[in-house]
């Protein structure tokens, strides 16, 4: 699904990532952990496409095919999807009217004409049932007035109608309340399948509490310094990052 083969990236110069390497398969969760400023969240953005970080060094492949001279939004219609953290309020752009414009985009990316009305509706009612969202939540603006839990289930939303191959969720537990980040996990144990992956960055071991990733790497100062299971998680919870700083230096 993605590979990633000793990549470097830069922010103003300054070098962040430093020879980073991860292969992640079609049906695994793979989670990011690690200290504040290791690099999680450029990571994430360097794979998503955001042209404020400079990729330095190595190359990105997604289902064997070189990214790394696509755009944010070309690298969308490939199948990436990437949730913030701080997800944009958009006033007077409904929830659905955003997810209808957003998925035709895709399909005119890709050669395909606008998805009819009634299959469009059809696919709306359908995953908000499957997510336990009110249909009158897609009637409001984009992010505006959302508490945090709300735009989180938003964002799995929008996880759902695009049906991306690869998901990104960079920190997207940060600030949550428990109730928040079981709908977060809930929604992503609904859309994991076979065929689409996803890599969860985070801070904490708490989200992992419910969503269980096949494999957690600890980044520290640009670079993955170990790799495990769940188990390490764990670990980290109770040791703390020093620990592995301690190991790798």
């Amino acid at each position: 699904m993605l590979t990633i083969e000793n990549l470097h990236a830069a922010v103003d110069g300054k070098s962040i990532l430093k020879g980073v390497d991860l292969d992640v398969k079609a049906g695994e969760i793979h989670a990011i952990m690690g200290p504040n400023g290791s690099g999680k969240s450029t990571l994430a953005s360097v794979i998503a496409g955001n042209e404020v970080y400079e990729m330095t060094k190595g190359n990105l492949l997604l289902n064997g095919e070189d990214i790394n001279e696509l755009d944010a939004e070309e690298r969308a219609h490939k199948g990436v999807f990437m949730s913030f953290q701080y997800p944009v309020e958009i006033p007077g752009v409904s929830v659905t009217n955003f997810i209808k414009t957003a998925i035709n985009s895709s399909r005119k990316a890709q050669g395909l004409e606008d998805m009819p009305a009634s299959e469009m509706l059809k696919k709306i009612r359908q995953k908000a049932a499957l997510l336990e969202i009110d249909t009158k939540f897609l009637s409001r603006s984009l992010n505006e007035g959302f508490s945090g839990g709300e735009k989180k289930r938003n964002e799995i939303f929008q996880m759902a109608m695009l049906e991306p191959k690869l998901s990104i969720l960079d920190e997207t537990d940060s600030g949550l309340d428990i109730d928040a980040l079981k709908i977060v996990a809930n929604g992503v144990n609904k859309l994991r399948n076979k065929n689409n992956a996803v890599i969860i960055i985070t801070h904490y071991q708490r989200l992992l509490n419910y969503i269980a990733p096949d494999f957690v790497h600890v980044l520290h100062n640009g670079k993955i310094v170990k790799s495990g299971t769940k188990d390490l998680a764990h670990e980290l919870e109770a040791k703390g990052y020093d620990w592995v700083k301690q190991e790798s230096s």
